[in-house]
């Protein structure tokens, strides 16, 4: 399996696993459903074994639907754009092992001997619920989720000299809210979910910026924005492209990034 692939995975997990917001959440969840008692658990069960019962199963559930939807956030982001898209779909696919697990939670609390009919059923039962699981989920995690989802750079860049840094910054104020190991000449910029995203000739980084303000912090860096999501310096663009009616700049290191139409004519006199 791709190691790359195993580090996102287990870095996004400790996210979750470390998070007193996301176990409150998961506590509260638990509380509602020991008291209301709902699927005939209310009469079925004294209160004590009803909370049992129901933080075994999302105990269960949970650790489930988070596990396939860290899976699906990772391995489905070159096709689908949205982190909460891929979540969901993780999530809904968890389904089907949490439909078994909760056959077996019947079985040590009430004796029910699982069947696969009844183990499916209960899949489909428990869609709704995962919905929910991946909705409470990706509302109070989705900032930290998307600082754990910054890819590591694939070679640890040489540690830079105090000029490096310290010129730089000067240029462009964005640069001090990087690692000291990322802070070098402006590459480009863009907007990731809640975050942007600041390339450097050193590394890349996610910060929690609104992309207007990003730009603010340019300094005298020569660029162009190419699209309400998109910015890069003028030295990194090798040339243009047009592809079915659409504008994009090709960049030095081989990207194809979009042009809006609103900057298109701009883009095209000072590179085409």
């Amino acid at each position: 399996m791709d190691h790359t692939f195993l580090q996102s995975t287990l870095r996004e997990l400790q996210v979750f696993w470390r998070s007193p917001r996301l176990l409150g959440t998961f506590l509260t969840v638990v509380l509602v459903f020991a008291i209301t008692g709902p699927y005939g658990t209310f009469t079925r069960l004294m209160p004590g074994a009803r909370f049992g019962y129901w933080l075994v199963l999302h105990a269960m559930a949970w650790s489930i639907a988070i596990v396939f939807s860290i899976v699906a956030e990772i391995l489905l982001r070159k096709w689908m754009a949205g982190m909460f898209a891929r979540m969901m779909t993780g999530s809904v696919i968890s389904a089907l092992p949490i439909g078994f697990g909760i056959s077996l939670v019947d079985l040590a609390f009430f004796g029910t001997v699982p069947s696969v009919t009844n183990s499916l059923r209960q899949s489909l039962t428990s869609i709704p619920l995962c919905l929910l699981f991946c909705f409470l989920t990706y509302m109070t995690m989705h900032r930290q989720i998307a600082i754990a989802a910054e890819p590591p750079p694939d070679e640890k860049p040489a540690p830079p000299t105090a000029s490096e840094i310290k010129a730089p910054s000067a240029q462009a104020p964005i640069l001090s809210r990087l690692k000291p190991e990322n802070r070098g000449p402006l590459v480009r910029l863009a907007v990731r979910d809640h975050y942007t995203e600041v390339v450097t000739s050193r590394g890349h980084e996610l910060i929690l910026l609104r992309f207007g303000d990003a730009l603010m912090e340019i300094g005298d860096t020569e660029g162009m924005r190419l699209h309400r999501s998109h910015w890069i310096a003028t030295g990194h663009v090798a040339g243009l492209k047009r592809d079915n009616g659409k504008l994009f700049v090709i960049t030095r290191d081989g990207m194809e990034m979009p042009v809006s139409r609103p900057y298109a004519d701009a883009v095209r006199r000072r590179f085409g």
